[in-house]
């Protein structure tokens, strides 16, 4: 067998080009760009700000609503809830509580914040919980399934309706009562109060809601004035 070096070597230099092509063509792909940080900072930011923003307004709320009696007004950050509304509104939901005369006062709120404009509006709080002192009742119907919630945000919305700039909406569960109604419906009466637009005083008003007490449907309601 005889040896050709001249040959062996050509064979060398012309395979190493296509091992050195395919490490080349092997090369990691390009690893897609991440979210921008300053994007993911002003989002913070801005949910923060409705936030805040919003349990501002609620706390000033309760304090017109309720006067001295509504002391350390507290938000629990837990329950805090934020979805947006529109391109520049966020919806604001949460709980909080404060101390009145007669021991804690537990409630809910909602809020509309503006980022475009840095302004709140459909402030809207609800007692759920009060440590107040009430007289004995009469005999009242069997509440079954009426829900408070459901007859409140139904009265809140025809207050809407008739308010178009409202402010401020707070109702009182101190002031609820049931009663009899008919074709064996019961009514659901309280009161509250109402901003009818921003900076205005606040004033009072009722409401009363039919409710079919077995599956908790509100078939009507009515507010005043």
């Amino acid at each position: 067998m005889t040896f050709r070096p001249g040959r062996t070597t050509l064979a060398l230099a012309l395979a190493l080009p296509t091992v050195m092509a395919g490490f080349t063509h092997a090369a990691a792909p390009t690893a897609a760009p991440a979210a921008s940080a300053p994007a993911k900072v002003e989002a913070k930011a801005d949910t923060a700000r409705a936030a805040e923003r919003c349990e501002t307004e609620v706390a000033e709320t309760i304090r017109r609503m309720r006067g001295r009696d509504a002391q350390e007004i507290q938000f629990v950050a837990a329950r805090r809830v934020l979805l947006p509304a529109t391109d520049d509104e966020t919806s604001v939901r949460g709980e909080g509580r404060y101390r009145a005369a007669a021991g804690p006062v537990s409630f809910s709120y909602s809020c509309a914040y503006n980022a475009t404009t840095e302004a709140t509006s459909g402030v809207l709080f609800r007692e759920t919980g009060t440590a107040r002192a009430e007289a004995p009742r009469a005999a009242e119907p069997e509440l079954g399934m009426v829900s408070p919630e459901a007859c409140e945000s139904a009265a809140a919305a025809s207050l809407k309706a008739k308010n178009p700039r409202v402010g401020r909406i707070s109702f009182g569960s101190d002031s609820r009562r049931v009663q009899s109604g008919s074709d064996g419906l019961v009514q659901l009466v309280g009161q509250g109060a109402l901003e009818r637009a921003p900076g205005m005083n606040a004033v009072p008003f009722t409401y009363r809601c039919q409710v079919d007490p077995r599956n908790g449907r509100v078939g009507g309601v009515e507010t005043s004035p």
